[in-house]
Order: C-alpha cells, then structure tokens, then sequence
C-alpha cells in the first residue's frame, strides 16, 4: 500500500510537472516574424544590385535574435532562408501559432530619388500611392500555382477587391496602430529618418491574419544613400533595433505596466479609472453581455471613426488587472488595460505614477 502511495505521488508530481510546463509554454506572447518574399520572389530589386528579400531577411534574423532573449517570448519565422512562402502559407503560418502579433517586413522602390520609412496597418487605400504600395506587394500572388482558386477571385489590380479587406482585421486595429505608432517613432526620433507616415492600405497578408498585425517598408533600395544604408551592417542593426524595442515597448503596454513601474507598491488610484479594452469596430454593438461573450458592465467610445469597446472601470489596479485575465479567459487575447484621468486618455505607466491610496 506504502509503495502504491509513493507510485502515486511520484506520478501526480509528473503530471503536475508537465501540465506547469505546458501552461508555461502556452502562456508565452507569441510574435510571427515574415520577411518579405524569398526564393523565386525576389521582390523590389534596384540597379544597385540590391534585392529586398534579402534586407528584409537579415533585418528579421536581427529583431527575432534579440526577442528570443526574453524567456516569454515565443518568435515564429515564416522564413529563416531564401526560400519562396505563399501569401496564404504566411498568414496560415500566424494563425495555426494562434499570435499575439504578425510583423511583416518589407522594403520600398520608386523610379524617382524617394526616400522614408513608412508603416502600414491593414485599410482602404487613403489615396492611389497607397494603394500602388499595396499593389505591388499583393502581386506576389501571380507567382503561385492555382492562384485563381487559393484567392477567390481576389485581384491585386482592382480597388475593388480591397474592400471586404478590412473587416475581418477591424477588431485589432487599434493595437496595430499602436504598434505601427511605436515603430514609426523609433525611426523618425531615435533614428533620424524620413517620416513617410503610419497608413493604411490593403495588404493581403495583414488583411488573412487573426492578430494585430503590420507590414514596415524600411527604406527605398532604388535610392542610392538609402539603399546602401539598408544594405550595410549599420542600417540593418539600427532598424531591427528600432523594431525589436517598439515591439517590447507595446507588449509591455498589454501588460498594463512597464518594467520600470511593475514592481511598484501601489494599488487604488483614486484619480483614475482602469478598463480593459477588448475591441475596437466600425461596427456599433450594443453592450450587452450576448455582444461580448457573457462578459458584463461593457461601455462604448467612438473615436476617430472607430468604436472601443471596454470590460470594467475601476481605479484599483489589481482589479483591473484581475478583469484582464478573465476577458482573456473568455477568448479576447490582445486585450489590454488603458487609463483615464478626467475623461482624458493618459499611459498606464502615467497613471501608475500618481498617488495612491
């Protein structure tokens, strides 16, 4: 009976091991990392002798050596080689690794001097510059077998087809603007580049994956000082870095604090009010609990053309934070936790550092 007890134990301290080690594995912030065409596809190429799928490559490899550092983070690469990966097969491979986030990059060309980076998340063509970006990008399509049949009818040439586009990425808009905001910074302020803006445009790849999602033209390869800044040791350290640390800085902005305040000792904020934002829409829901996967006490803003929506308001942050966990537990994963003081949108780190009771 002794020996049935220890075989018993040992047994339950396995279990109990594995399940720790699955929830731990589970558990990890998920990023999916595509550079942009490969093999066959060599996408924009310049008469410089630079091609794209190659900066983009190593500029990948940089930001995915620096992220796997952090032991809850899990990189993904749709490519690690010169090999040739379907537009479907990029998107499948974020969506099967259920991500947190996809982060597409890319480089530009123009037959004038241009030059800047930009970032794209996933829209209607703002105007025809934007909409020829994500043309040629959409291209890529005519290089795969039974094209016709994998994209149902979608053609890259047609304004039209981007339409239904938005719709299925609507809900993580507003956390792929954030992104893209963050990025977009590092380059203009840390990095002294061209700002060509953050926009929208209608990629297909963004537009087929489940997760907040940007694609990053880093430079123009056809403009000599900018392509060979890309090309160079230099460039492509400066620009992973620019993109590894905007992306740590908007994970740590979904754990409601950063690492310089997390282990603060603070707790009610009278002067604030914590939500949890779960999604943002063009489509106006009503807050009822059926809207929203049973979760109750849901409010509404419409800003800029968008509606968010919000689970709780509380100014005790431990609440918040315990109302994150539930709507996560209920299948929103991207949520995260803002902060309101006087009506006014501040930072959760802006918040966490005021008086507490």
């Amino acid at each position: 009976m002794q020996t049935f007890i220890k075989y018993s134990l040992l047994l339950f301290i396995v279990i109990l091991t594995c399940f720790e080690s699955s929830y731990a594995q589970s558990s990890k912030f998920v990023i999916v990392l595509d550079a942009g065409h490969g093999g066959k596809d060599p996408g924009k190429h310049s008469k410089y002798g630079l091609n794209e799928k190659d900066i983009a490559l190593d500029i990948v490899l940089k930001v995915g050596k620096e992220l796997e550092k952090h032991q809850d983070i899990k990189v993904i690469y749709t490519r690690k080689n010169d090999v040739f990966v379907t537009l479907r097969g990029r998107a499948s491979i974020a969506n099967k690794a259920d991500a947190d986030l996809f982060v597409s990059i890319h480089c530009n060309a123009h037959n004038t001097s241009a030059y800047g980076a930009e970032t794209y998340v996933l829209g209607l063509h703002a105007n025809e510059a934007n909409f020829n970006v994500a043309k040629k990008e959409n291209e890529v399509i005519f290089l795969e077998e039974d094209y016709e049949i994998h994209y149902e009818g979608f053609d890259p040439n047609s304004p039209e087809s981007l339409i239904g586009l938005t719709l299925l990425q609507e809900d993580y808009l507003d956390q792929s603007t954030q992104l893209a905001r963050y990025i977009q910074d590092n380059f203009i302020y840390n990095l002294k580049r061209k700002d060509r803006g953050l926009k929208q445009a209608g990629f297909w790849v963004l537009h087929n994956t489940y997760m907040p999602s940007v694609l990053i033209e880093t430079g123009f390869i056809t403009n000599k000082n900018e392509g060979k800044y890309l090309n160079s040791k230099k460039g492509k350290s400066e620009m992973s870095d620019a993109i590894y640390k905007a992306i740590v800085k908007y994970k740590s902005g979904l754990n409601g604090v950063s690492e310089s305040v997390k282990n603060a000792d603070k707790n009610v904020y009278p002067e604030i009010n914590f939500k949890v934002q779960i999604a943002a829409s063009k489509r106006r829901l009503e807050t009822k609990s059926f809207n929203f996967k049973g979760l109750k006490d849901i409010s509404r803003e419409h800003v800029n053309g968008l509606y968010k929506y919000y689970y709780g308001n509380t100014s005790d942050f431990n609440k918040i934070k315990t109302l994150k966990q539930e709507a996560k537990f209920k299948g929103y994963h991207t949520c995260f936790i803002v902060a309101l003081k006087n009506g006014e949108r501040i930072s959760v780190d802006e918040a966490l550092k005021t008086t507490s009771n």
